[in-house]
């Protein structure tokens, strides 16, 4: 596994207590999802991107998207740091593969 790649996790905490709050709510998590990001828990989401140079332009996307009202966090760490990640309880399943090997064998 190469580390020069780093992760982005957005962690956003919004509010759904009107009907323009739920749909800045979800206009926020369809344009994480159409940048790429995935779901890692509820309300945090994580893309891989390939350098730093990279990882000031996302971050830059989203301050254009963010909602009006509410917390988000970015926190940008290098794979191996990501790699690291513990499950206290339960495990991490997921249908999409997500590696940073040039080839996949499926």
């Amino acid at each position: 596994m190469s580390y020069r790649f780093m992760r982005i996790l957005v962690l956003f905490d919004l509010p759904t207590e009107t009907a323009e709050d739920r749909k800045n709510y979800r206009h926020f998590r369809k344009a994480l999802i159409k940048n790429g990001f995935m779901m890692w828990q509820e309300s945090v989401y994580c893309r891989m991107v390939l350098n730093a140079s990279v990882e000031k332009s996302v971050v830059e996307m989203l301050r254009k998207i963010r909602p009006p009202r509410g917390v988000v966090s970015v926190l940008s760490v290098t794979e191996k740091q990501f790699a690291k990640a513990e499950y206290i309880t339960g495990n991490f399943h997921s249908d999409i593969i997500d590696s940073d090997e040039r080839i996949v064998i499926l």
